[in-house]
């Protein structure tokens, strides 16, 4: 009897982590997404309440800062025009074709300098020194370059997100541990495969950091791009935070902005979502209680 009873423990302890394993299998994707959605919720909720007080107490008059529910009719009016979804298809393709070309730069950038010491000892704290540089710094360049269309938006939109992401690789290359490296030697992998089947692997943590922080950064020199350049018959977000400024056209000022920063909560979400599956997969998603 007393040698079943490590077993009959074993046994025990193998049943009760099974079952934890299906408690979590049984949290659907409805459960996940409303356990994601109602804390924003109350969030919003707290937001509109003081947002609400403040044009109450009439700190500023109506026509300066509107009410909530006033900008919100305003942006459910403006939800049924053709205008305001092709100025969010504007935006939005500005933002990804940036993005990607950040992305692009930032991994070529990132790579080279992680790897050679003499690129990281010329090259390091300039990058560090470009991701500090407030975007709006770099439109007047861009202007001179470009003109005013769109690839001086770009070009600043890859400057603002490019140095994130490659600080990003360059963290997460230099945290890849050591034994790693050379396991990687041993089983023969040498430079572009290197990279390509282990160390670009072990760097996603720190990549999606950057990836994050990257976007969070072209998001925001966009809508700057988009407040400087104007581009004819190219409605755009930050065309409509021009107009609605010039105009003092505060209910329209506020929906738009209200719509900027839900794009940022969803993409926001979306990062989210890739963190969590990569957690998942290296087993880190472990929570207490």
């Amino acid at each position: 009897m007393a040698v079943d009873a490590p077993n009959r423990l074993n046994e025990q302890i193998a049943g009760l982590d099974a079952l934890e394993i299906q408690v979590k299998r049984k949290r659907g994707v409805p459960a996940l997404l409303w356990g994601r959605i109602w804390p924003m919720l109350i969030a919003v909720g707290i937001v509109l309440a003081i947002w609400e007080g403040v044009v109450i107490a009439g700190f500023w008059p109506e026509y300066v800062f509107a009410g909530p529910f006033t900008a919100l009719g305003e942006l459910a009016d403006r939800l049924g025009t053709a205008e305001f979804w092709h100025a969010i298809a504007t935006t939005m393709r500005r933002g990804i074709t940036g993005f990607a070309l950040a992305i692009l730069a930032g991994v070529v950038v990132g790579a080279a300098v992680s790897r050679v010491r003499l690129l990281r000892a010329a090259f390091g704290s300039l990058i560090t020194g470009l991701q500090t540089m407030p975007s709006i710094a770099w439109f007047p360049l861009a202007i001179l370059l470009f003109g005013l269309n769109e690839s001086a938006i770009t070009f600043v939109v890859v400057l603002g997100a490019a140095p994130s992401i490659a600080n990003g690789l360059i963290t997460g290359v230099d945290y890849t541990p050591p034994i790693l490296l050379r396991a990687g030697h041993v089983l023969g992998l040498r430079r572009v495969a290197l990279y390509r089947h282990l160390i670009l692997p072990a760097s996603l943590p720190s990549f999606l950091a950057g990836l994050k922080q990257g976007w969070a950064f072209a998001w925001r020199s966009l809508m700057a791009g988009e407040i400087l350049v104007i581009i004819a018959n190219q409605p755009s977000l930050g065309e409509q935070l021009h107009y609605a400024r010039e105009l003092a056209d505060s209910a329209r000022l506020l929906a738009t902005m209200i719509v900027i920063l839900v794009i940022g909560v969803l993409v926001d979400v979306l990062f989210g979502v890739a963190d969590s599956a990569l957690r998942q997969r290296w087993g880190l998603d472990q929570r207490i209680g």
